[in-house]
This record gives structure tokens, C-alpha cells and sequence, in this order.
């Protein structure tokens, strides 16, 4: 999966996640920009992103993320 793929794929999980079809991820986006992106909503963003792209963080990568563009640099390495 490229990284095009990955944010094509990212962009649908979190508009199902957040119920908002608006929503539209690049590398900067962090849980400022999306409404409702609190820390029940991440848990749930990072479980839907487990299950649908097959991969599984652990608690320090989870914690080292800052970004959507930290997420997607992580789950680029995992599906090397």
C-alpha cells in the first residue's frame, strides 16, 4: 500500500469513526482539527485502523503519534 493509499484509506476511517463525511486527512492533521477527537474517539480511530488495515500498534508508537502523518508514516512500516 502506498502512501496515497494509506491516507485514501485513512480518510475513510475517520469519517466513519467521526460519523462526518467532510473530514478529509493530510499528514498535519491532528485531533484539534477534528471535531469530537478526544481520547474515547482515538481509542476507537485506532482499533477501526487495527481491524480495517490489518495492523497492530503498541502503546509507545501509539503514544509517539502526533499526527495523522506520524500514523500513516507507522502503519507504512508495517505493511512493508
Amino acid at each position: 500500500m502506498n502512501q496515497d493509499q494509506v491516507y485514501a484509506e485513512l480518510t475513510k476511517i475517520f469519517r466513519d469513526v467521526f460519523q462526518d463525511d467532510s473530514i478529509f486527512v493530510i499528514a498535519s492533521t491532528t485531533a484539534e482539527d477534528v471535531t469530537g477527537w478526544d481520547s474515547s474517539a482515538h481509542v476507537n480511530l485506532i482499533l477501526a485502523i487495527e481491524m480495517q488495515l490489518g495492523v497492530v500498534f503498541n502503546t509507545s508508537e501509539i503514544d509517539e503519534m502526533q499526527s495523522v502523518g506520524d500514523l500513516a508514516e507507522a502503519i507504512e512500516r508495517k505493511l512493508k
